[in-house]
């Protein structure tokens, strides 16, 4: 039902829009000038339609389940049972009222459902009825205003300028929020984790520490030696180099070719076959890595007499790197496309050649973009989640062979959080104490990469 409103009330604002605007030019055909343009005036209609009721419908949608609980309980909540116990009394019911419940059916809990559905019904008969008249409402409100001639660009303005800033203030929001659940995590960790240990410390096994009561206090020597997160940090930057050296050659020099030396329908058709490189699901990615690469590499290194682990760095880093190679190829070719013709045709009229036209002009001109795709490979080979997870094994190593398994920042997080947790218990925390530190290991790369463009884009503006 709600799917159906909410397409009825899109389909009411399209539909204004377009009565608004053959209004705006009937007024002005009857040699009457306009405050705006015509298809302000079907803005205006169209907002007035579908906005107010969209927002009543959001908010009666939010909190329609909550009202509707309170009253089924309220014949139930004062008669001494407890908060769990009616929660899976609501539970019963509503499966009840779907035909999901297969357990014993009492009066006590038929009642409640005879209850539930009568509540349900009301809410939506009243939902549509109270949606449809401030449609009405404001659709007529709106129509007279237009009909009279009234100013719509300024309203228009207005209201786009509102939805501009709200959805700015909500990415905001989502970000600060995002950074403050992570610091206060963080914080009851090393309460009990001393900072120093967690970041200097070379053993990570936390797995020890998950047996515990969980009424029982936190012992601090029980985590002793077990959260050191240098193997963890060695790990995700040995991989994320890894992946730069497969990334960064072919990808810069692939940007260089399509730029530069590629011919009009060469460039039509394969940067759109490089770009879909970064469409592919990282999960693929993962089980080319896990299925296809590590085995090859094993093969080679038996074969060469090396001992290489089914579950390497190099598989996980290699694969990883043909993921990033997009977003270093794109962007380089798009900076490097952008490089004014004036600077190419100097250097050509000087005598130089193509290849030192692109070392000596183009390429220093383009340095401040092209450092900047490469730090979001970089950042983005960091936080990395399913190739390393499948690919490089679980185990912390703190090893820099690229033939043996490791373990990174993010595949840790994982681990930790699977199955079930208890989120008083340190070894949970470590989380969100990794994600933290990733967090912030990946805001200076990206302050760096905006200084850094910001320096050098200075000296070819």
């Amino acid at each position: 039902m709600n799917s159906i409103i909410f397409a009825i009330i899109l389909l009411l604002g399209f539909t204004t829009y377009y009565f608004g605007k053959k209004k705006a030019l009937l007024i002005k055909n009857s040699n009457t000038r306009l405050t705006a343009l015509p298809k302000f005036y079907g803005y205006y209609l169209a907002i007035w339609c579908a906005i107010p009721a969209f927002i009543i419908f959001s908010l009666w949608s939010i909190f329609e389940p909550t009202i509707v609980r309170l009253l089924v309980l309220t014949d139930y909540s004062n008669q001494g049972y407890l908060s769990d116990e009616l929660n899976l009394f609501y539970e019963k019911t509503k499966a009840l009222s779907r035909g999901l419940y297969s357990g014993e059916v009492t009066i006590f809990l038929e009642n409640s459902v005879i209850k539930y559905q009568n509540l349900n019904s009301i809410a939506q008969n009243s939902k549509i009825v109270v949606i449809l008249a401030i449609i009405i409402f404001s659709t007529l409100f709106s129509y007279k205003k237009i009909s009279n001639n009234h100013r719509t660009r300024e309203p228009v303005e207005k209201f786009l300028k509102a939805v501009l800033f709200t959805a700015s203030l909500a990415a905001i929001l989502t970000t600060l929020g995002i950074v403050f659940s992570l610091i206060f995590e963080t914080i009851r960790f090393f309460k009990v984790i001393p900072l120093f240990d967690f970041i200097f410390g070379t053993h990570w096994y936390p797995a020890k520490t998950f047996v515990r009561d969980a009424s029982a206090a936190v012992d601090p020597d029980l985590y002793k030696d077990a959260f050191g997160s240098v193997p963890l940090f060695a790990g995700t930057f040995f991989i994320a180099f890894i992946a730069m050296c497969v990334a960064i050659p072919i990808g810069l020099l692939s940007g260089i070719y399509l730029s530069e030396y590629a011919s009009k329908n060469v460039r039509k058709y394969v940067k759109p076959l490089i770009e879909i490189l970064a469409g592919i699901p990282t999960v693929v990615y993962g089980f080319f890595a896990a299925l296809t690469v590590g085995p090859f590499l094993r093969e080679i290194g038996i074969s060469l007499g090396l001992e290489v682990s089914s579950e390497s760095a190099l598989a996980a880093g290699a694969v990883m790197g043909i993921m990033i190679i997009p977003f270093i190829s794109s962007l380089s070719d798009d900076v490097i496309t952008s490089v004014p013709q004036s600077l190419r045709d100097g250097s050509y009229a000087m005598g130089a050649t193509k290849s030192e036209t692109i070392k000596k002009v183009i390429f220093p001109a383009a340095l401040p973009g092209i450092v900047g795709s490469i730090l979001l490979g970089v950042s983005r080979a960091i936080g990395e989640t399913m190739i390393v997870v499948m690919a490089s094994g679980l185990a912390a190593n703190l090893t820099f062979n690229p033939l043996e398994s490791t373990s990174t920042i993010t595949a840790q997080i994982v681990v930790i959080l699977i199955g079930d947790q208890q989120f008083g218990d340190p070894k949970t925390q470590a989380a969100f104490a990794l994600g933290m530190t990733l967090f912030l290991v990946t805001l200076c790369l990206n302050i760096f990469a905006l200084k850094f463009v910001k320096k050098y884009r200075e000296k070819y503006e």
